[in-house]
């Protein structure tokens, strides 16, 4: 029995050595399976099936030679500026790149000239995002940036059409685009699922055959790691096109019930003022008793990533039907919701991180119309996450107002 038992190890070292996914780079043998006498990979199956020794086709898109415009609503800022032109000489010298940009910075208009300069070339674009609820945002502010381009977006209810002049998808329907893109801009990389995932860093890959720009206000340390490994470049903008800093939470220490009726009296002063209110909570289930309780005072909805029609709920909060929406950590990023007020509810829960906390209260104070605005961190107690988050946001309002970061 022991011989028979080494023998069978013998022969699965033999058969696993050099087997490897020709999609995800996958080498581990316990995510390998025999099947009607070929191995396929079962890391990556969930995007269909791929056989060791398949080949991967690149992938058959459309490609237009533009060179026009685009147009902004607002012209950019002379820091925006800058920003803008060393991304793109960094990007034509072949390097990847990294914007560390503040939320409400600009980062998307900042990639809009690397983008015309691609496009100018007859090359392919594309704006991937982890978060669906972003991909349409981004889709349609890039519609009205390039109104003579048409503009795609590719996520979950979305797959019907995959081509377009522009292509905006989440990162897992990046698997439909092998060797598709010269240039690739991730938004957001440090966020969930994206963020430590090897198998959408491996599809990534696949997808770019030029360059990667990458846009965050809250770099995951991987990322500093390859910055400062000179594997890619950074350009940093921590000043807002209006010029108005970040806003600084008020942190509030009070017990869980003491937090609601603070709630309460915040969301009913904030509906006199005739302000919305984003209130974010750390669980889905904390969603729906907490509107139920806002209700009391103002018109409350709650929202979640398992909310069948959030894209209405969140349309009609758009359109002022509601006061207040209650959320959890799916509307931290890419958001913009003019004049705005944040609250965050049991903020020294381990969901909110530094980098998530940054995010949320970056929505507010987006506008030009309204640049300022009222942030609130209801905490038990001011954990790691939530001091970090103050220190961050109050160094990144110092960086704006000293003269351009290196």
């Amino acid at each position: 029995m022991d011989n028979r038992m080494k023998l069978s190890r013998i022969i699965f070292f033999v058969v696993f050595r050099n087997m490897k996914c020709p999609r995800c780079q996958n080498e581990d043998p316990n995510f390998f399976a025999y099947d009607k006498g070929v191995y396929y990979c079962r890391k990556c199956i969930v995007f269909s099936r791929v056989q060791v020794g398949d080949t991967i086709e690149p992938c058959h898109l459309s490609h237009r030679i533009w060179k026009g415009k685009p147009k902004l609503t607002y012209a950019l800022t002379e820091k925006q500026k800058q920003c803008s032109t060393k991304t793109l000489n960094y990007l034509k010298q072949g390097r990847d790149v990294f914007v560390y940009a503040a939320t409400g910075a600009g980062k998307t208009e900042i990639t809009f000239a690397s983008i015309s300069y691609y496009l100018s070339q007859g090359k392919k674009v594309a704006f991937a995002i982890s978060r669906r609820q972003v991909v349409l945002e981004i889709a349609e502010r890039l519609r009205k940036a390039f109104c003579e381009l048409s503009v795609v977006e590719v996520a979950q209810d979305y797959t019907q059409v995959t081509d377009a002049d522009l292509i905006v998808c989440t990162m897992h329907q990046l698997y439909r685009y092998p060797y598709g893109f010269d240039l690739l801009i991730l938004d957001e990389v440090d966020a969930f699922p994206y963020a430590g995932n090897t198998l959408l860093e491996a599809i990534v890959d696949l997808s770019c055959i030029g360059q990667k720009l990458y846009l965050s206000a809250t770099p995951s340390s991987e990322i500093l790691a390859q910055i400062e490994a000179g594997k890619m470049e950074v350009v940093k903008l921590f000043e807002r096109p209006h010029k108005h800093p970040l806003v600084i939470p008020k942190v509030i220490q009070r017990d869980p019930w003491r937090q609601v009726l603070y709630l309460l009296i915040f969301c009913a002063r904030c509906q006199k003022e005739h302000k919305q209110v984003l209130v974010f909570v750390p669980r889905r289930q904390d969603c729906f008793w907490m509107a139920w309780v806002l209700r009391l005072v103002c018109k409350a909805v709650g929202i979640h990533s398992a909310t069948h029609d959030k894209d209405k709920i969140l349309e009609a909060f758009r359109q002022k039907q509601y006061d207040v929406l209650v959320c959890t950590t799916l509307l931290e990023r890419g958001i913009t919701i003019g004049s705005v007020q944040v609250a965050v509810y049991q903020a020294q829960h381990i969901v909110f991180s530094t980098a998530s906390l940054i995010q949320i209260f970056g929505r507010i104070g987006r506008t030009f119309d309204d640049p300022a605005g009222k942030g609130v961190c209801l905490c038990q107690y001011a954990s790691q996450s939530v001091r970090e988050c103050i220190k961050l946001l109050e160094w990144m309002n110092d960086s704006a107002s000293s003269a351009m970061p290196p």
